[in-house]
Formats: structure tokens, sequence, C-alpha cells
């Protein structure tokens, strides 16, 4: 494992900056959220099958692809990792208002930036995460967790209103650019990153290409704990997904929403995301770890069903405010912990690949079921698809760890930390 000689410049200073980084490149994804659906919909005219299947490409390529990709980044030190990934983003992002305007945009053009962008999320989530766990001592994971976690629902507060209304007065094409100029700044913050950096040293075991590639999977599987958080998260998270683009087309296409009420119906419920964030640590030091996680995994699959319930005007637009606003809030109290917990199950020579085995095999998952979610809104309705998928959420908490056995511990020194959150 090599690290930079030079002492970190004060303490939580690499840490601040790396938070400002994902900050920046966050907010600017939240305010471009829905706009490939609305592209597709309202300028490409695209059906529900076809938006699903641009939120899935993405994700199922960018996941065959981050299998390979976690022993590469784990192996390489992770700031330039992060710079590159950014900019390609950026890249990518800036060619969709460039086509555009030039009236040379297509449905296979949004196809091609959905799996170059989705690749690189996952490359950076790999490699930031990694660095975090570097940067930060174990016994403040918690409390750094919770401060990403608090500025991704800020940010999707506030983000898709801003988004719509960018959308409404400047054209479909605005938040695109904003999101592309976001990576660019995020990589400006990455590079004023100073200290040492981490990469996992290669062994004779890690020769060959299955070994590397299998590393996450058997290191995953073989925690109960840490096995049962994986199953809990990508099945969660992939029937979530899967009537995301089902959402976009019922509320935008048969509904006609206003691209303003789109964003405020997805950004008023992320408050309770930025709440829930907030809470967790107090939570715990009153309810213990154990208890907080299991309670609100419950609770965050008990919500979604009643999206069943929406409909065309106001009361559609309160309905999706109202449940996701409840999804969001248990949502926002379970994933600091779920995930400061993976952080400390995991040695920080095995973090990249870990934390890309485990986007990857979420990924995977998301896009199948989005396929799956759209051909079967297809066959039905967009609500029968998500009727279905909210009854099949009431069975993921069977898999959450009831008590946990703590992690072991790891002697690793750091260089620097982070002042309280």
């Amino acid at each position: 494992m090599r690290r930079g000689a030079g002492p970190h410049p004060g303490p939580g200073r690499e840490f601040r900056r790396l938070w400002s980084a994902y900050a920046v490149s966050t907010y600017g994804t939240w305010t471009a959220f829905g706009a490939f659906p609305l592209l597709a919909v309202r300028v490409l005219h695209a059906s529900a099958f076809a938006v699903a299947l641009l939120e899935a490409a993405g994700l199922a390529v960018a996941a065959v692809v981050a299998f390979s990709l976690g022993p590469w980044v784990e192996h390489r030190a992770k700031r330039p990792v992060m710079i590159a990934t950014d900019l390609i983003r950026c890249a990518a992002m800036a060619s969709v208002p460039a086509a555009y305007v030039l009236g040379l945009l297509t449905y296979g053009q949004l196809l091609v930036v959905s799996v170059v962008s989705g690749t690189a999320n996952l490359a950076f989530s790999a490699a930031s995460g990694a660095y975090l766990k570097y940067l930060v001592p174990r016994e403040q994971l918690l409390s750094a967790s919770g401060r990403f976690e608090a500025t991704s629902w800020a940010a999707t507060a506030v983000g898709p209103p801003l988004g719509g209304a960018l959308a409404g007065a400047l054209g479909p094409v605005a938040t695109v650019l904003a999101d592309a100029l976001s990576y660019l700044l995020s990589a400006c913050g990455v590079l004023r990153i100073g200290g040492g950096d981490v990469a996992a040293p290669r062994t004779r075991t890690e020769g060959a290409r299955g070994a590397g590639l299998l590393g996450g999977w058997r290191f995953i599987l073989r925690d109960r704990a840490l096995r049962g958080l994986f199953l809990n998260s990508v099945l969660v998270g992939g029937l979530i997904m899967a009537t995301a683009p089902l959402l976009s087309v019922l509320l935008l296409g048969r509904y006609h929403f206003p691209a303003w009420q789109y964003g405020l119906a997805f950004g008023v419920p992320a408050l309770g995301g930025f709440a829930g964030a907030r809470l967790s640590a107090r939570l715990v030091r009153r309810f213990g770890q154990d208890r907080v996680m299991y309670v609100s995994g419950w609770l965050r699959s008990l919500f979604p069903l009643g999206l069943v319930l929406v409909r065309p005007g106001v009361p559609g637009l309160l309905v999706v405010i109202v449940v996701e606003g409840l999804l969001i809030t248990c949502t926002g109290v379970f994933n600091p912990l779920y995930a400061a917990e993976r952080l400390r199950r995991t040695p920080l020579d095995h973090a990249a690949r870990v934390l890309s085995t485990w986007s990857a095999a979420g990924k995977l998952l998301q896009a199948a079921l989005m396929l799956a979610w759209g051909a079967l809104a297809t066959l039905t309705s967009p609500l029968s698809a998500i009727a279905l998928s909210g009854v099949l959420l009431l069975l993921t908490p069977l898999l959450l760890p009831r008590r946990a056995r703590p992690a072991a511990a790891e002697p690793a020194a750091r260089d620097g930390g982070f002042g309280a959150a």
C-alpha cells in the first residue's frame, strides 16, 4: 500500500475538499434529474420501454465493466482516477447540448452517453469510497457517511425543482450542461486535495484475472452481516429504480405534469432524506445501531406501494410527495448506517474492489429489473408494474441482519481526520 510522504496540511482539510467535490457534482447531477427521460419523451417521442432501456443500458454496461474496474482502481492511486472520471463525465454530458443545438441529437447518442457516464460513475464511486476510508478514522466513519448522505439529500431536494425551472426557462438541455460543468468543478476540487494517496499492492494470487474479479464477491459473501446488507440493498435499490422510468412516463407523458411539478415531486421529499441523515447518528446513540438499522430498513420497504394511488393533477402530485417523503426519510436514516458498517468491515486494501462489486451488482440488477418492468408496463400498465414492485419490496427486510457481530479492528494508521459533523 502506497502513501504519499508529505503530511496533510491540516486536520480535516482533505476530507472537506473531498466532500466539497462530491457536493458540487451531486448538486449538478440532481439538477439534471429526469433530463434524459424528458428529452426522450418530449423531444424524441420515445415509448415507455425505450425510456426504460435508456435508463437500463447505462446501468447494465457500466456494471459489467465495473467488475474489471474494481481491481484496476484498487491498485492505482485514487485521486487521479477520480479526476479522470470527472473529466470523462463532463465531456460525455457536454456532448448532449451540443448535439441538441445542432439538431443532431438522437436516441442512440443518449444511450451512449448513459453508458459512458454510468461506467465513469461506478469507477469514481469505488475510488472515492476507498479514499474516504483512507482519510477518515474508523470511529468517525458514521459521521462522515452521514455528512455525505445529508449532502446527497439536500442536493436531491434543491436540484430537481431548480432543474425543472431551468428546463422550463432555458430548454431541456440546460440542466445537462449544468451537470457537465459540475463534473469539471469536481475535478478541480479533487485536484486541490493535498497529502498522500492510497493504492493496494498486487499479490501473486491476484495475477490471474479471474482471481481479481472474484475477490470482491468472496469478501462480501463470507461475512454474514455484510452478505445480508448486500442482498437487501441491491434488491431494494433494484425494485425502487425499476419504477423510476415508469413514473417518468406516467407523470410526464400520460398525466402531462409540467417540468417544474415533476421536479417538485422528487425534490421536496428529499428534505426528509436530509433530516434522516442528520438524525441517524443521534438515533444510534439513543437506541443502538442494530435497532435503528433494522427498524429503518423495515420502514423504507412499506411506503413505495402507495405510488399506486398516483393520479393526474394536484392530488397525484401530493401522493408522490408524501410517499416519496416517507420512503426517503427512512432511507436517509438507514444509508449512513449501512455505508459506515460496510466500510468498517472492509480492509482498506480491499475497499475499491468491494465497493465496485457492490455497485456493479446493484446496477446490473437495476438494469435487468428496469427492462423487465418496462416490458411489464407495456403489456399491462405502468401502475400495475409499480404495484408489483411495491408488493415485492415488502419481503426485502427479511434479509436484514438482526444483530451484526462487531467487525474486526483494522490497525491502519491514517494521516489525518476531519472536523466533527
